[in-house]
Protein backbone atom coordinates (compact mmCIF):
# COMPACT_ATOMS: atom_id res chain seq x y z
CA UNK A 1 0.00 0.00 0.00
CA UNK A 2 1.77 3.54 -0.55
CA UNK A 3 0.01 6.51 1.12
CA UNK A 4 -0.38 9.76 -1.06
CA UNK A 5 0.80 12.13 1.62
CA UNK A 6 -1.48 14.38 3.22
CA UNK A 7 -4.52 14.43 0.19
CA UNK A 8 -6.94 11.71 1.65
CA UNK A 9 -8.35 10.81 -1.91
CA UNK A 10 -7.77 7.05 -1.66
CA UNK A 11 -9.49 3.88 -0.70
CA UNK A 12 -6.17 1.87 0.34
CA UNK A 13 -6.10 -0.10 -3.40
CA UNK A 14 -7.20 3.11 -5.47
CA UNK A 15 -5.37 5.75 -4.09
CA UNK A 16 -2.60 4.38 -5.58
CA UNK A 17 -3.75 3.61 -8.37
CA UNK A 18 -5.59 7.19 -9.04
CA UNK A 19 -2.72 9.33 -8.44
CA UNK A 20 0.28 7.05 -8.85
CA UNK A 21 1.97 6.57 -12.45
CA UNK A 22 1.88 4.81 -13.69
CA UNK A 23 -0.84 1.65 -12.64
CA UNK A 24 0.74 -0.81 -10.33
CA UNK A 25 -0.87 -4.08 -9.48
CA UNK A 26 -1.44 -3.82 -5.41
CA UNK A 27 -1.80 -7.02 -3.80
CA UNK A 28 -4.03 -6.66 -0.62
CA UNK A 29 -2.04 -9.87 0.57
CA UNK A 30 1.38 -9.90 1.53
CA UNK A 31 3.62 -10.17 -2.11
CA UNK A 32 5.59 -13.86 -1.92
CA UNK A 33 8.21 -14.80 -4.40
CA UNK A 34 7.51 -18.01 -4.39
CA UNK A 35 4.00 -19.59 -5.98
CA UNK A 36 1.90 -20.95 -2.54
CA UNK A 37 0.24 -23.80 -2.73
CA UNK A 38 -3.33 -23.04 -0.51
CA UNK A 39 -5.08 -21.88 -3.62
CA UNK A 40 -5.98 -23.33 -7.12
CA UNK A 41 -6.74 -20.70 -9.63
CA UNK A 42 -10.41 -21.07 -11.01
CA UNK A 43 -11.48 -22.15 -7.56
CA UNK A 44 -13.92 -20.65 -4.53
CA UNK A 45 -12.62 -21.01 -1.29
CA UNK A 46 -13.91 -20.56 2.37
CA UNK A 47 -11.80 -19.33 5.44
CA UNK A 48 -11.14 -20.86 8.55
CA UNK A 49 -8.52 -20.66 11.72
CA UNK A 50 -6.45 -23.24 9.20
CA UNK A 51 -5.71 -22.82 5.87
CA UNK A 52 -8.35 -22.09 2.85
CA UNK A 53 -11.08 -24.85 2.12
CA UNK A 54 -12.53 -25.36 -1.22
CA UNK A 55 -15.83 -25.31 -1.87
CA UNK A 56 -18.50 -25.12 -4.70
CA UNK A 57 -19.11 -22.34 -6.19
CA UNK A 58 -23.42 -22.92 -5.86
CA UNK A 59 -22.52 -23.03 -2.39
CA UNK A 60 -20.38 -19.50 -2.02
CA UNK A 61 -23.25 -17.84 -4.21
CA UNK A 62 -26.01 -19.45 -3.37
CA UNK A 63 -25.29 -17.89 -0.09
CA UNK A 64 -24.55 -14.64 -1.36
CA UNK A 65 -27.74 -14.01 -3.19
CA UNK A 66 -29.79 -14.54 0.21
CA UNK A 67 -27.85 -11.27 1.56
CA UNK A 68 -28.82 -8.18 1.22
CA UNK A 69 -26.07 -6.74 0.44
CA UNK A 70 -22.98 -8.15 -1.01
CA UNK A 71 -19.86 -6.78 -1.57
CA UNK A 72 -16.93 -7.55 -4.02
CA UNK A 73 -13.02 -5.71 -4.21
CA UNK A 74 -10.36 -5.41 -6.43
CA UNK A 75 -7.32 -4.16 -7.25
CA UNK A 76 -8.55 -1.36 -9.43
CA UNK A 77 -5.70 -2.09 -12.54
CA UNK A 78 -6.09 -5.53 -12.03
CA UNK A 79 -8.11 -6.97 -15.42
CA UNK A 80 -8.40 -10.44 -13.78
CA UNK A 81 -10.30 -9.07 -10.58
CA UNK A 82 -12.78 -7.05 -13.02
CA UNK A 83 -13.63 -9.99 -15.32
CA UNK A 84 -14.34 -12.46 -11.78
CA UNK A 85 -16.33 -9.24 -10.82
CA UNK A 86 -18.55 -9.81 -13.88
CA UNK A 87 -18.83 -13.40 -13.32
CA UNK A 88 -19.81 -12.89 -10.48
CA UNK A 89 -22.26 -10.43 -10.82
CA UNK A 90 -23.96 -12.63 -13.84
CA UNK A 91 -24.32 -15.68 -11.97
CA UNK A 92 -26.17 -13.61 -8.76
CA UNK A 93 -28.14 -12.40 -11.22
CA UNK A 94 -29.48 -15.47 -12.01
CA UNK A 95 -30.27 -16.62 -8.97
CA UNK A 96 -31.64 -12.50 -7.57
CA UNK A 97 -32.89 -10.84 -10.72
CA UNK A 98 -33.62 -7.91 -8.68
CA UNK A 99 -30.63 -6.24 -8.52
CA UNK A 100 -28.38 -2.65 -7.90
CA UNK A 101 -24.66 -2.25 -8.67
CA UNK A 102 -23.13 0.54 -6.76
CA UNK A 103 -20.03 1.49 -7.83
CA UNK A 104 -16.91 3.49 -5.95
CA UNK A 105 -15.80 4.94 -9.07
CA UNK A 106 -18.35 7.29 -9.55
CA UNK A 107 -19.04 10.37 -7.26
CA UNK A 108 -22.85 11.04 -6.54
CA UNK A 109 -23.37 14.29 -8.69
CA UNK A 110 -22.79 11.80 -11.96
CA UNK A 111 -25.84 9.65 -10.61
CA UNK A 112 -28.00 10.82 -13.40
CA UNK A 113 -25.46 10.29 -15.69
CA UNK A 114 -25.06 6.38 -14.59
CA UNK A 115 -29.52 6.62 -15.33
CA UNK A 116 -29.28 7.79 -18.21
CA UNK A 117 -26.04 5.02 -19.46
CA UNK A 118 -28.34 2.33 -17.98
CA UNK A 119 -31.28 4.03 -19.76
CA UNK A 120 -29.44 3.01 -23.35
CA UNK A 121 -29.80 6.97 -23.65
CA UNK A 122 -25.79 7.29 -24.27
CA UNK A 123 -22.70 6.29 -26.32
CA UNK A 124 -20.01 4.92 -24.38
CA UNK A 125 -17.84 8.04 -25.34
CA UNK A 126 -20.73 10.19 -24.13
CA UNK A 127 -21.40 8.22 -20.74
CA UNK A 128 -17.69 8.38 -19.81
CA UNK A 129 -17.31 11.56 -20.42
CA UNK A 130 -20.19 13.17 -18.91
CA UNK A 131 -19.21 11.01 -15.53
CA UNK A 132 -15.79 12.88 -15.73
CA UNK A 133 -14.27 9.27 -15.46
CA UNK A 134 -11.09 10.83 -16.28
CA UNK A 135 -11.11 13.47 -13.55
CA UNK A 136 -12.82 11.35 -10.75
CA UNK A 137 -11.60 7.74 -11.40
CA UNK A 138 -8.19 8.11 -14.13
CA UNK A 139 -8.48 4.20 -14.43
CA UNK A 140 -8.29 2.80 -17.73
CA UNK A 141 -11.88 2.62 -18.52
CA UNK A 142 -11.88 -0.78 -20.62
CA UNK A 143 -11.43 -2.05 -17.29
CA UNK A 144 -14.79 -1.54 -16.15
CA UNK A 145 -16.86 -0.87 -19.53
CA UNK A 146 -18.00 -4.74 -19.43
CA UNK A 147 -19.51 -4.09 -15.59
CA UNK A 148 -20.98 -1.01 -17.44
CA UNK A 149 -22.07 -2.91 -20.24
CA UNK A 150 -23.86 -5.39 -18.42
CA UNK A 151 -25.33 -3.59 -15.99
CA UNK A 152 -26.79 -1.45 -19.51
CA UNK A 153 -27.35 -4.27 -21.13
CA UNK A 154 -29.89 -6.28 -18.40
CA UNK A 155 -31.20 -2.64 -17.18
CA UNK A 156 -29.80 -3.29 -13.67
CA UNK A 157 -29.76 0.43 -11.92
CA UNK A 158 -26.20 1.51 -10.99
CA UNK A 159 -25.72 3.56 -8.26
CA UNK A 160 -22.69 6.23 -7.44
CA UNK A 161 -21.61 5.24 -3.87
CA UNK A 162 -18.84 7.90 -3.79
CA UNK A 163 -18.13 11.65 -2.88
CA UNK A 164 -16.55 14.11 -4.25
CA UNK A 165 -12.35 14.54 -3.67
CA UNK A 166 -12.83 17.77 -2.23
CA UNK A 167 -14.97 16.47 0.97
CA UNK A 168 -12.73 13.29 2.09
CA UNK A 169 -9.60 15.94 0.94
CA UNK A 170 -11.33 18.70 3.65
CA UNK A 171 -11.61 16.06 6.47
CA UNK A 172 -8.09 14.89 5.98
CA UNK A 173 -6.45 18.14 6.56
CA UNK A 174 -8.86 19.94 9.06
CA UNK A 175 -10.65 16.87 10.63
CA UNK A 176 -14.37 16.05 10.51
CA UNK A 177 -16.08 19.08 13.20
CA UNK A 178 -13.85 21.42 11.09
CA UNK A 179 -15.82 20.82 7.62
CA UNK A 180 -19.05 22.59 7.61
CA UNK A 181 -22.51 20.24 7.74
CA UNK A 182 -23.60 21.90 4.61
CA UNK A 183 -20.46 20.58 2.75
CA UNK A 184 -20.02 17.48 4.03
CA UNK A 185 -23.02 16.12 1.04
CA UNK A 186 -25.63 14.90 2.86
CA UNK A 187 -23.04 11.87 4.96
CA UNK A 188 -23.71 11.83 8.65
CA UNK A 189 -20.91 11.09 11.66
CA UNK A 190 -18.81 8.27 10.69
CA UNK A 191 -18.78 5.14 13.15
CA UNK A 192 -15.68 4.95 15.24
CA UNK A 193 -13.81 2.86 13.87
CA UNK A 194 -12.92 -0.45 15.61
CA UNK A 195 -9.34 -1.26 16.86
CA UNK A 196 -8.14 -3.79 14.68
CA UNK A 197 -8.74 -1.04 11.70
CA UNK A 198 -7.52 2.07 13.44
CA UNK A 199 -4.08 -0.28 14.31
CA UNK A 200 -4.23 -1.17 10.17
CA UNK A 201 -4.50 2.75 9.49
CA UNK A 202 -1.48 3.61 11.51
CA UNK A 203 0.80 0.91 9.63
CA UNK A 204 -0.40 2.37 6.23
CA UNK A 205 0.28 6.25 8.29
CA UNK A 206 3.75 5.00 9.35
CA UNK A 207 5.26 3.64 6.33
CA UNK A 208 3.95 6.80 4.38
CA UNK A 209 3.06 10.00 5.87
CA UNK A 210 5.73 9.70 8.73
CA UNK A 211 8.43 9.21 5.69
CA UNK A 212 11.27 12.04 6.90
CA UNK A 213 8.53 13.95 9.45
CA UNK A 214 10.07 12.15 12.47
CA UNK A 215 8.52 9.04 14.49
CA UNK A 216 4.99 9.77 13.40
CA UNK A 217 2.62 9.05 16.82
CA UNK A 218 -1.44 7.85 17.01
CA UNK A 219 -2.04 11.43 18.92
CA UNK A 220 -0.35 13.29 16.08
CA UNK A 221 -3.70 15.15 14.63
CA UNK A 222 -2.36 14.46 10.94
CA UNK A 223 -3.02 10.77 11.65
CA UNK A 224 -5.85 11.44 13.21
CA UNK A 225 -7.70 13.35 10.39
CA UNK A 226 -6.15 10.71 8.27
CA UNK A 227 -8.53 8.18 9.98
CA UNK A 228 -11.62 10.56 9.65
CA UNK A 229 -11.06 10.85 5.93
CA UNK A 230 -10.98 7.04 5.69
CA UNK A 231 -14.01 6.52 8.32
CA UNK A 232 -15.80 9.45 5.70
CA UNK A 233 -14.82 7.41 2.62
CA UNK A 234 -16.19 4.25 4.04
CA UNK A 235 -19.66 5.92 5.39
CA UNK A 236 -20.37 7.80 2.32
CA UNK A 237 -20.32 4.11 0.21
CA UNK A 238 -22.15 2.43 3.18
CA UNK A 239 -24.87 5.51 3.42
CA UNK A 240 -25.77 5.11 -0.58
CA UNK A 241 -25.25 1.56 -0.61
CA UNK A 242 -27.89 1.27 2.75
CA UNK A 243 -30.55 3.79 0.96
CA UNK A 244 -30.77 1.24 -1.99
CA UNK A 245 -30.98 -1.69 0.55
CA UNK A 246 -34.04 -0.64 2.44
CA UNK A 247 -36.48 0.67 0.25
CA UNK A 248 -38.89 2.60 0.94
CA UNK A 249 -41.83 0.24 -0.83
CA UNK A 250 -41.59 -2.81 -2.77
CA UNK A 251 -39.05 -6.17 -3.21
CA UNK A 252 -35.64 -5.90 -1.73
CA UNK A 253 -33.19 -5.96 -4.23
CA UNK A 254 -29.50 -7.68 -3.97
CA UNK A 255 -27.31 -4.68 -3.79
CA UNK A 256 -23.87 -4.79 -5.23
CA UNK A 257 -20.91 -3.09 -4.28
CA UNK A 258 -17.74 -2.70 -6.37
CA UNK A 259 -14.90 -1.52 -4.82
CA UNK A 260 -11.31 -1.57 -4.15
CA UNK A 261 -10.58 -4.59 -1.42
CA UNK A 262 -9.07 -2.59 1.44
CA UNK A 263 -12.78 -1.28 2.48
CA UNK A 264 -13.78 -4.37 2.26
CA UNK A 265 -11.57 -7.12 4.21
CA UNK A 266 -11.53 -8.31 7.62
CA UNK A 267 -14.62 -6.19 7.91
CA UNK A 268 -13.22 -3.01 8.69
CA UNK A 269 -14.04 -0.56 6.05
CA UNK A 270 -17.60 -0.47 4.41
CA UNK A 271 -18.69 -3.41 6.09
CA UNK A 272 -18.56 -1.80 9.84
CA UNK A 273 -20.27 1.36 8.69
CA UNK A 274 -23.25 -0.59 7.29
CA UNK A 275 -23.39 -2.44 10.48
CA UNK A 276 -23.75 0.86 12.33
CA UNK A 277 -26.41 2.12 9.96
CA UNK A 278 -28.26 -1.64 10.93
CA UNK A 279 -27.81 -3.51 7.54
CA UNK A 280 -26.03 -6.79 9.18
CA UNK A 281 -26.85 -9.44 6.69
CA UNK A 282 -23.97 -8.41 4.43
CA UNK A 283 -21.82 -10.75 1.90
CA UNK A 284 -18.32 -10.46 1.14
CA UNK A 285 -16.39 -11.79 -1.58
CA UNK A 286 -13.07 -11.04 -2.57
CA UNK A 287 -10.59 -12.25 -5.27
CA UNK A 288 -7.23 -13.84 -4.27
CA UNK A 289 -3.82 -13.69 -6.39
CA UNK A 290 -1.84 -16.70 -6.97
CA UNK A 291 1.02 -14.55 -5.03
CA UNK A 292 -1.42 -14.41 -1.96
CA UNK A 293 0.43 -14.70 0.94
CA UNK A 294 -1.85 -17.61 2.53
CA UNK A 295 -1.14 -16.89 5.96
CA UNK A 296 -3.45 -14.09 5.62
CA UNK A 297 -6.81 -16.13 4.32
CA UNK A 298 -8.65 -16.49 7.88
CA UNK A 299 -11.56 -16.52 9.20
CA UNK A 300 -12.93 -12.74 8.83
CA UNK A 301 -10.78 -11.76 6.12
CA UNK A 302 -13.98 -12.35 3.77
CA UNK A 303 -16.69 -14.77 3.18
CA UNK A 304 -15.16 -16.77 0.76
CA UNK A 305 -12.35 -15.83 -1.76
CA UNK A 306 -11.80 -16.69 -5.65
CA UNK A 307 -8.25 -17.56 -6.71
CA UNK A 308 -7.71 -15.68 -9.90
CA UNK A 309 -4.33 -17.00 -12.22
CA UNK A 310 -1.05 -15.37 -11.18
CA UNK A 311 0.04 -15.34 -15.00
CA UNK A 312 -0.39 -11.66 -14.98
CA UNK A 313 0.82 -10.80 -11.83
CA UNK A 314 4.07 -13.14 -12.56
CA UNK A 315 4.77 -10.54 -15.92
CA UNK A 316 7.08 -7.58 -15.44
CA UNK A 317 5.86 -4.71 -13.93
CA UNK A 318 5.09 -1.69 -16.03
CA UNK A 319 7.84 1.19 -16.07
CA UNK A 320 6.88 3.70 -13.08
CA UNK A 321 7.76 7.35 -12.75
CA UNK A 322 7.60 7.31 -8.88
CA UNK A 323 5.01 10.53 -8.65
CA UNK A 324 1.70 11.07 -6.54
CA UNK A 325 -0.88 13.27 -9.02
CA UNK A 326 -3.85 15.07 -9.31
CA UNK A 327 -5.95 16.59 -11.61
CA UNK A 328 -6.04 20.95 -10.01
CA UNK A 329 -7.80 23.57 -11.91
CA UNK A 330 -7.56 21.76 -15.17
CA UNK A 331 -3.94 20.80 -15.00
CA UNK A 332 -2.16 17.02 -14.21
CA UNK A 333 -0.04 18.65 -10.68
CA UNK A 334 2.45 16.44 -9.20
CA UNK A 335 1.45 16.09 -5.57
CA UNK A 336 4.91 14.45 -4.69
CA UNK A 337 8.13 12.67 -6.29
CA UNK A 338 9.36 9.58 -4.24
CA UNK A 339 13.38 9.99 -4.03
CA UNK A 340 15.11 7.68 -5.98
CA UNK A 341 12.41 7.20 -8.32
CA UNK A 342 12.66 7.91 -12.52
CA UNK A 343 10.55 11.54 -11.72
CA UNK A 344 13.01 12.54 -9.26
CA UNK A 345 16.28 11.21 -11.23
CA UNK A 346 14.77 13.20 -14.01
CA UNK A 347 14.00 16.39 -12.32
CA UNK A 348 10.43 16.49 -11.69
CA UNK A 349 9.73 18.61 -8.80
CA UNK A 350 6.20 18.53 -6.67
CA UNK A 351 4.44 20.97 -7.49
CA UNK A 352 4.96 21.16 -11.53
CA UNK A 353 2.23 20.99 -13.61
CA UNK A 354 2.52 18.42 -16.49
CA UNK A 355 2.22 19.85 -19.63
CA UNK A 356 2.89 17.19 -22.31
CA UNK A 357 4.35 14.07 -22.73
CA UNK A 358 5.96 12.68 -25.81
CA UNK A 359 4.62 16.35 -27.56
CA UNK A 360 0.84 15.54 -26.60
CA UNK A 361 -1.34 17.78 -24.50
CA UNK A 362 -1.65 15.88 -20.83
CA UNK A 363 -4.73 17.34 -20.14
CA UNK A 364 -5.92 14.41 -17.53
CA UNK A 365 -4.10 12.05 -15.64
CA UNK A 366 -4.76 9.37 -17.54
CA UNK A 367 -3.48 10.62 -20.31
CA UNK A 368 -0.54 10.77 -18.17
CA UNK A 369 -0.55 6.92 -17.57
CA UNK A 370 -1.28 5.50 -20.94
CA UNK A 371 2.14 7.34 -22.21
CA UNK A 372 3.92 5.88 -19.37
CA UNK A 373 2.07 2.38 -19.83
CA UNK A 374 3.15 2.66 -22.88
CA UNK A 375 6.90 3.04 -23.03
CA UNK A 376 9.67 0.44 -23.40
CA UNK A 377 12.49 -0.73 -21.70
CA UNK A 378 15.46 1.60 -22.71
CA UNK A 379 13.50 4.63 -24.73
CA UNK A 380 13.18 7.82 -23.32
CA UNK A 381 10.29 10.12 -22.76
CA UNK A 382 9.81 13.78 -23.09
CA UNK A 383 7.85 15.33 -20.72
CA UNK A 384 7.30 19.31 -20.70
CA UNK A 385 6.74 20.66 -17.20
CA UNK A 386 4.97 23.79 -15.97
CA UNK A 387 7.06 24.98 -13.00
CA UNK A 388 6.25 29.02 -12.18
CA UNK A 389 5.67 30.60 -14.90
CA UNK A 390 8.38 28.31 -16.86
CA UNK A 391 7.99 25.58 -18.85
CA UNK A 392 10.51 23.36 -18.55
CA UNK A 393 11.55 20.66 -20.66
CA UNK A 394 13.06 17.23 -19.21
CA UNK A 395 13.25 13.68 -20.67
CA UNK A 396 12.86 10.35 -18.34
CA UNK A 397 15.08 7.70 -19.46
CA UNK A 398 13.84 4.08 -18.58
CA UNK A 399 15.97 1.77 -17.38
CA UNK A 400 16.79 -0.97 -20.42
CA UNK A 401 14.89 -4.29 -19.85
CA UNK A 402 16.96 -6.26 -17.04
Amino acid sequence: MRFIGSIPWFSFESFALKLLIPILTVTPLAACAAAQTCLSPGQWYTLGERSPTSVAAQTVLGDAARRDVVLLGEHHDNADHHRWQLQTLAALALLRPQMVIGFEAFPRRVQPVLDQWVAGQLTAKQFLERAEWDKVWSMPPELYMPLFEFARLNRIPMIALNVDRTLTSSVGKQGWDAVPAERREGVSRPAAPSSAYENYLFDVYKQHAGAGKGTPSRNDSAFRYFVQSQTTWDRAMAEAIGSRAKPASGATPLVVGIMGTGHVRHGYGVIHQLRDLGIANVGTLLPADGHADCSELKRGYADAVFAVPSAVAEQAPPPRLGVQLELADGAVRVVSVDAGSLADQTGVKAGDRIVSVAGSPAPAVSAVIAAVRGALPGTWLPLQVRRGENNIDLIVKFPPKS
